[in-house]
């Protein structure tokens, strides 16, 4: 999509190439590319020289010195001005990488970057790396309790930008598959929830799709995110808890929580697990049975899931609920919204497109319905009456 005058007036700073295999960058990658979808940007991915252990180096220096080092990314001067520099930074070390865009900043009228995670706990250490924060105009923590002391450290006031996924992407319909897994659990879990489980598993036959091997690297990122979003459009339920929520000494026991419960709604999977204990999740999770509260040290979960098998409206409740609340505030074409109106630019019109086709998609999902899509969302019964 073009600006009035033909030039890209968006620059998308991308750390794709460099982590692009990393499983907790699919949501990065995601967001950056409905930017071009609905906005006039252009994408400048670097990439690391592969030879080169200056990354490595650079990043242990700065966790204990004041010296920011070029990780090994050649300079990229700007071809043109911009009226927005944006960027997502997915941990504090990565800011190293920013310094390489020194010259494209300068080429832009506002400069925006977004910090997806970094705990109350560990802004002491990560201070030398926070000080690149301080260069951008707009910055914008996805943690809510975050904010205040980030803001402290750089002497910047930040904005808090909720998390949000690719809607249409996860959501089902407008032909949704029959839901054959009948629960889904990814990355962290409950020791006391996946045992019971592996129990039901066992004794009932239901499917349990669960990791069993350890690892943070995707073969191919944009195939890992597919296949994640074609598996929770087939399950019934959905595991959830907050963010490492299994690491106190890690988080200090900040509560905050992650992509998961923007996955699980938008999939029309019935999310169990932890309900997240901030002020943030229910002013974005507002609607009644939004998840089922399961605490994570609780072992009857095999109880909750047959008072669920039982109630079959509930359950279509649930889905359509969560699906059409996903499609219609939660997408990331509603965050680049709140980011146009914080720097003083209005939407383009690829922008109130996706949005038209966002607002069509759930009208399609919160429709009666026919006995067939009913069925296809109930699932199989799998607990003995």
């Amino acid at each position: 999509m073009s600006s009035p005058s033909g030039k890209p007036r968006i620059s998308v700073f991308s750390l794709r190439n460099i982590f692009g295999k990393a499983l907790n960058r699919g949501p990065h990658v995601e967001f950056e590319d409905i930017i071009c979808e609905v906005d006039s940007a252009e994408l400048i991915a670097p990439e690391l020289d592969p030879s080169s252990r200056r990354a490595s180096f650079a990043t242990r220096l700065a966790y204990h010195a004041p010296v920011l080092l070029n990780p090994g990314i050649a300079r990229i001067p700007a071809r043109q001005e911009y009226d927005v520099l944006f960027a997502i930074c997915g941990f504090p070390q990565d800011l190293i990488m920013f310094d390489a865009i020194e010259d494209l900043r300068g080429a832009c009228r506002i400069s925006v970057c977004l910090l997806d995670e970094l705990w109350i706990k560990e802004i002491a250490k990560h201070r030398h790396f926070l000080k690149i924060l301080a260069k951008f105009d707009i910055v914008m923590p996805f943690q809510i309790n975050t904010v205040k002391p980030l803001s402290e450290e750089i002497g910047k006031a930040c904005v808090h930008l909720p998390l949000a996924i690719d809607a249409i992407r996860f959501c089902p319909y407008p032909d949704p598959p029959e839901r054959v897994i009948d629960i889904y659990s990814m990355g962290r879990r409950s020791k006391v929830t996946h045992q019971k489980l592996l129990e039901m598993a066992r004794d009932s036959g239901l499917l349990y799709l669960h990791d069993t091997i350890s690892g943070s690297q995707a073969i191919d990122l944009e195939e890992h995110r597919a296949q994640m979003a074609n598996l929770a459009k087939r399950s019934r339920y959905f595991l959830v808890n907050p963010g490492k929520f299994d690491e106190p000494q890690e988080t200090g026991r900040q509560v905050e929580f992650g992509y998961r419960y923007f996955e699980g709604a938008a999939s029309g999977a019935i999310m169990l697990g932890e309900r997240p204990d901030n002020e943030l999740f229910p002013r974005l999770f507002d609607w009644p049975d939004a998840m089922v509260h399961v605490p994570h040290t609780a072992s009857d979960i095999d109880r909750v899931i047959r008072e669920l098998d039982r109630d079959v409206e509930r359950q279509d409740r649930i889905r359509r609920t969560g699906m059409a609340q996903t499609l219609m505030r939660h997408d990331w074409v509603y965050r680049w919204e709140r980011i146009l109106e914080a720097t003083g630019l209005q939407p383009m019109p690829g922008l109130s497109a996706r949005k038209t086709r966002l607002k069509r998609l759930a009208e399609t999902v919160t429709g009666p319905g026919t006995a067939r899509e009913r069925e296809l969302n109930r699932g199989s019964i799998i607990m003995a009456r």
